[in-house]
């Protein structure tokens, strides 16, 4: 293969852009890229990691999964730049066509260069150009394998303005939200463990994102559930495409595509909540009131859309927010015990006004509700929960620290649902539920450093690594609350949960390493939107990439 020059792509097939080409890079520029943040749209093994082509060694390379098109690999320069030369030096599977692009918020892409007529070798090619992210977006593959670079280096100079343009405030991978001192991320580079991220969140996405009965929609599908929509799932796509943005260039259309939904599909109850079940032709059903569990994601992930995003645009996120705040206050906060209920469809004289779902005690949301709306009952919401998280697990659960699904008699003296109270035989027990809740609990120690938080999710760290004995694929498929185990299997809802635990005990480095290793050999199951969702947004967690806005 020969070496090109951009004359010569010019000749064979460069398209026509709205770019400058400058006769040489400016003097004054530098090499920008080394050791930068990189994430790619797939790799081939976990030996041709995207970090791998800034890594200044022509030894090692990036490799996407091969056989597909479109690939993409993306470096985040941390900051804006006038970007003046990209070069890159491919491997044997090279790219035929594709595009060098800038971006400022890793969501909106511009072209500086284009080919149709690329033979690989290397390719060092002079633009003109600015933004914080650069990535080279390959549409047609030269060999039958994929792409594949030994480096790709991109030359400039900062600009002094920062993220900025209007993009994401915390792009993924940015790690400008720090965790508490002391916590453990699994073992591995950052872009490494970003990078498995990504890819666990691409298949995600491809299995449960769908654009289904017009009207400008998104869901996430839930084919695992009693409808094929219901609340929960919506709640976890805001959550996650809020976070992706930077990574996942349509967050921002997916997002709004989630929130159409939410104010198309209002709770019969309270139409500043989302109703809970969505029949195949996309319209609510079984009386078309509110869950808690989702409302309380979809809120969270309205505010991380402010702060992405601001609200200006086509949606006010915060408007939307604080009004969800309100409502949820409003109609699924008890307002005697400060506990949530089940849904605004609670109230005061049935049989399940004094019942609360464990799973649905998200206490950095509560953290984040105060932030926004400024008001000091979410101080006492969380106080409520934090307490009774505590006393549960001391009081039913005290070698454990096991939670159960439903708690009873809040307004006495609440304890683990004595049987079937709402959906099985073991509402009392560890289950389906609570399976989340040292995701939940440790999400908040994790970023907080909140000691109540920390001592709750090492309670069940411990416990857990000794149950097992440090082997994740003995985590069995519910427990009764003395650690009892209820089914055999393995179930990414049961397994991953505890990785987010693992991470505030400095002494669980090789137990944490156990469980992120567990989840990157466990594929999408594209049948349980519920198993794929908990593990993604623990993974999103573990990787150091959650935040409270």
């Amino acid at each position: 293969m020969r070496r090109r020059s951009v004359s010569l792509l010019g000749l064979a097939g460069l398209l026509a852009l709205p770019l400058t080409v400058m006769p040489q890079a400016q003097a004054a520029d530098g090499l920008v890229s080394g050791g930068k943040t990189v994430t790619a749209s797939s790799v081939e093994t976990s030996a041709f990691g995207p970090g791998l082509a800034v890594d200044g060694s022509t030894a090692t390379r990036w490799a996407s999964a091969e056989g597909v098109d479109p690939q993409w690999i993306r470096i985040d320069l941390g900051a804006n730049h006038t970007i003046s030369r990209v070069k890159l030096d491919w491997e044997a599977a090279y790219g035929k066509a594709y595009r060098i692009q800038t971006s400022t918020d890793g969501s909106a892409w511009t072209d500086v260069y284009s080919t149709t007529a690329g033979d690989g070798a290397t390719d060092d090619l002079t633009v003109s150009g600015s933004g914080r992210y650069v990535r080279m977006y390959g549409t047609g593959r030269g060999t039958p394998y994929g792409y594949s670079l030994w480096e790709f280096q991109v030359y400039g100079a900062p600009t002094g303005t920062g993220g900025g343009g209007g993009g994401p405030a915390v792009p993924f991978g940015s790690h400008l939200k720090p965790y508490a001192a002391g916590v453990l991320k699994p073992s591995g580079t950052q872009s490494a463990l970003d990078q498995k991220v990504v890819d666990y969140y691409n298949r995600w996405k491809a299995a449960f994102v769908r654009q289904n009965c017009g009207n400008g929609w998104y869901q996430i599908i839930s084919p695992d559930a009693d409808h094929p929509y219901v609340a929960e799932a919506q709640g976890y796509g805001m959550v996650v495409t809020a976070t992706m943005a930077g990574a996942d260039p349509d967050a921002k259309k997916i997002f709004d595509g989630l929130v159409k939904w939410k104010i198309d599909h209002p709770s019969s109850v309270n139409p500043n909540l989302l109703a809970a079940e969505q029949d195949a032709s996309c319209k609510s059903v079984n009386g078309g009131d509110g869950a808690t569990d989702g409302d309380m994601d979809v809120a969270y992930g309205l505010l991380l859309a402010d702060r992405q995003w601001g609200s200006s645009g086509t949606y006010d996120y915060r408007d939307l927010a604080l009004k969800h705040i309100a409502a949820i206050k409003k109609d699924e906060v008890n307002p005697t015990t400060k506990l949530l209920k089940l849904g605004d469809w609670s109230s005061s004289g049935d049989q399940y006004y004094w019942i609360s779902r464990t799973s649905d005690w998200m206490v950095d949301h509560f953290r984040a509700f105060r932030a926004a709306s400024g008001d000091t009952t979410w101080d006492a919401v969380r106080s409520a929960h934090q307490t009774q998280i505590s006393r549960l697990q001391s009081t039913y659960a005290s070698g454990t620290g096991l939670l159960p699904d439903f708690v009873v008699d809040t307004n006495t003296t609440p304890r683990p649902a004595p049987g079937q109270v709402l959906e099985d035989p073991n509402d009392g027990s560890y289950w389906w539920n609570a399976c989340r809740t040292p995701w939940r609990i440790a999400d908040d120690a994790v970023t907080s450093g909140d000691t109540t938080s920390l001592a709750a999710a090492r309670k069940l760290n411990g416990w857990i690594k000794t149950k097992t004995g440090g082997d994740p694929n003995k985590i069995a498929v519910g427990y009764k609350l003395n650690g009892t185990p209820i089914s055999s299997g393995s179930e990414a809802a049961f397994f991953a949960p505890f990785a987010v635990a693992a991470m505030t005990d400095p002494g669980s480095q090789a137990w944490l390493d156990a469980l992120w290793n567990k989840m990157l050999a466990t594929p999408v199951d594209t049948s349980s939107y519920f198993s794929a969702s908990i593990q993604l947004q623990v993974m999103i967690t573990a990787s150091g990439n959650h935040w409270v806005p």
